[in-house]
């Protein structure tokens, strides 16, 4: 759409879908995570072998937050900050997510593009980063550093980096390798947690784990997590589980 001069279709699109629920839920906050396409996924769209790697293992690749900050892909992340840039001239309760964040330089940096796009984090802006990989759990406090308002675990990614298990590996699932509750995910849930509590950022949780397994539920509301994600089939029992383990 760049090469093609049609890029404004492009954050206008954004801009209209994003609308939608900011405009429905407010003054309710809506939190917008940016774009976190693999490359396999963007190269089956219109156009993308033109621009797309061909990766061996697109979900420790080229994705999230490294898009952001590289030279191929920056516009393309500039159109969607100049998306949320837009709507917040009428909707408020417009907050943002980044997601897939390996290191704190590579944060800063996002963070700094942010601001080049008149996206200041302030009391009615708040920005998060995805805590998806293992570095969140072994340096949470050098990510605290960062100006920003806290982190969202992604248990999905979490799980297949701190086990080694590609989670897209039917082979592994059947075995039953692919398991949230394992020992050492929950340890790393509950270190990013403290951490994050540490430095009174928030921590929320996504991903199927909280749908699927009462007991991470339970474990993460012991530690006091400020907010849970779950699939809409799930929002019922697990509202009704955590108020009945709050009880």
């Amino acid at each position: 759409m760049i090469k093609d001069g049609v890029q404004e279709k492009y954050t206008e699109k954004l801009a209209e879908g994003i609308e939608k629920v900011a405009k429905a839920i407010h003054p309710r906050p809506v939190v917008v995570r940016f774009s976190d396409l693999k490359t396999n996924e963007y190269r089956n769209l219109e156009g993308g072998k033109e621009y797309e790697l061909e990766e061996k293992n697109p979900m420790i690749g080229w994705r999230g937050a490294s898009r952001y900050i590289s030279e191929e892909y920056n516009e393309v992340f500039r159109l969607e900050c100049r998306a949320i840039k837009r709507l917040r001239e009428k909707w408020n309760n417009i907050w943002v997510m980044i997601p897939f964040v390996r290191t704190v330089w590579e944060a800063r940096k996002c963070l700094e593009i942010l601001k080049e796009e008149g996206l200041r984090r302030r009391e009615d802006f708040r920005v998060w980063l995805m805590a998806e990989v293992p570095s969140f759990a072994f340096i949470i406090d050098e990510f605290n550093k960062l100006p920003i308002d806290g982190y969202s675990i992604g248990s999905n990614d979490l799980c297949q980096f701190v086990l080694g298990v590609d989670r897209d590996s039917t082979t592994l699932h059947k075995l039953g390798y692919f398991d949230e509750r394992d020992p050492a995910v929950m340890k790393a849930m509950e270190m990013i947690v403290r951490g994050a509590k540490r430095s009174d950022k928030t921590c929320s949780i996504c991903g199927e784990s909280v749908s699927n397994y009462a007991k991470v539920a339970s474990y993460l509301l012991g530690l006091g997590i400020d907010s849970v994600s779950v699939s809409p089939d799930a929002v019922l029992k697990t509202r009704d589980l955590l108020r009945s383990l709050k009880a």
